[in-house]
């Protein structure tokens, strides 16, 4: 399998059975990923040496205006998607394999987790998985130890308070908190 056709194949919300030739793949592309990840978060490197790993590890180009402090995490990294002037705090952990969409401007603070993944609720079938993506959009800001689960959309502007774990999506320029997030009040209120 290559690399394209298994994006097509996760992209397109299809279930991964476990032990199938997406699974298997999938599987190799988390040890590529866990190569590149042991590089940035095991020894000092400038923020351009952090893009160019990033890079790497996301296999295309990653604009300058990145900002990104170890450690960072994923079981992926081929299906993430950054706009510019993005901040990602330390702690980051992504699961990417469902597709992350990352807008201009975006705050990730500390300890973030960014899902993908449901698997299957029936134990005999518990290795399969449904991936759904994660989108937020532009001036978003989410908190220290922030969880999005899948197929959620973080509007523009919108905040998420620290500790949230997010469920459904968020409106733009709505604030939102809790567990399960709840609106707490408007941006501008």
């Amino acid at each position: 399998m290559e690399l394209e056709e298994y994006l097509n194949y996760v992209n397109s919300g299809k279930r991964i059975y476990g032990g199938s030739a997406e699974h298997e793949f999938m599987t190799g592309l988390l040890h590529d990923a866990l190569k590149i990840t042991h590089k940035i978060n095991n020894e000092y490197h400038t923020p351009d040496e952090i893009q160019e790993l990033f890079a790497e590890l996301t296999n295309k180009p990653v604009n300058k205006t990145l900002g990104l402090m170890p450690p960072f995490n994923t079981d992926c990294g081929k299906n993430i998607h950054i706009g510019e002037n993005v901040f990602i705090n330390s702690g980051c952990k992504m699961q990417d394999q469902g597709g992350i969409y990352i807008g201009d401007d975006v705050l990730i603070g500390h300890n973030a987790c960014l899902l993908t993944l449901n698997h299957v609720s029936d134990p005999e079938s518990r290795a399969d998985m449904y991936p759904e993506p994660v989108h937020i959009e532009d001036k978003a800001w989410l908190g220290s130890n922030v969880t999005v689960l899948p197929g959620v959309r973080i509007g523009e502007g919108a905040i998420v308070a620290a500790g949230a774990v997010v469920t459904k999506d968020v409106e733009p320029g709505t604030v939102v908190g809790g567990v399960p997030a709840k609106f707490i009040k408007n941006v501008d209120d």
